[in-house]
């Protein structure tokens, strides 16, 4: 076949350079968490992106999916918006999503970003480093004090151990009289 070269030829989505990391973080960062007020990516539950090159030219997407829980009942709505997110960048031919238990999520992947967003909607996280010394998940239970988030006060106590999720607990502020979600270390 023939072509002039005078007319441009229908673009196609595999004309574009292939994907790059970068920009499949990007589109990750765009996916909120449908239990948390923050994205998929500030939650810490994308353990990594790999890029395979095909013959086309674009690439086969892998995404490691590390959910914060064994059995999260969001993790089949997160793994269909990833699907439907990054198939739509031009150079992506095929999505792949893993679902990998190891290493296990803890609140210590939480990004700065993703910690200062839950607690202006009144969720507060274990401080990073406060896991068990030795890689042990062993989880230790306290009674310190939790900071409120709306008022600072550490005049706080657990209302109850089960929150609206498995991995938050309610507390109460007794300077402010709020109640409060807190992310449970894990």
């Amino acid at each position: 076949m023939v072509t002039d070269p005078r007319v441009p030829r229908p673009r196609s989505r595999y004309d574009a350079p292939m994907i790059t990391t970068a920009q499949v973080e990007r589109a990750l960062a765009t996916i909120p968490d449908p239990e948390m007020p923050i994205s998929i990516t500030e939650l810490g539950i994308i353990d990594g992106i790999d890029l395979e090159p095909t013959a086309s030219g674009a690439a086969i997407v892998r995404i490691a999916l590390l959910p914060t829980f064994v059995g999260c009942p969001a993790l089949d709505m997160i793994e269909r918006q990833i699907v439907e997110k990054v198939t739509r960048l031009d150079g992506v031919e095929r999505v792949e999503v893993r679902v990998i238990y190891d290493p296990p999520w803890t609140v210590d992947r939480i990004s700065e970003s993703g910690r200062a967003s839950l607690r202006e909607h009144g969720v507060t996280v274990p401080s990073p480093g406060d896991a068990p010394a030795g890689g042990s998940t062993l989880v230790k239970l306290r009674t310190s004090a939790v900071p409120c988030p709306f008022c600072g006060s550490t005049e706080t106590h657990l209302d109850s151990a089960f929150g609206p999720t498995r991995c938050r607990s309610i507390h109460y502020c007794d300077a402010c009289r709020n109640t409060f979600e807190h992310l449970k270390r894990v």
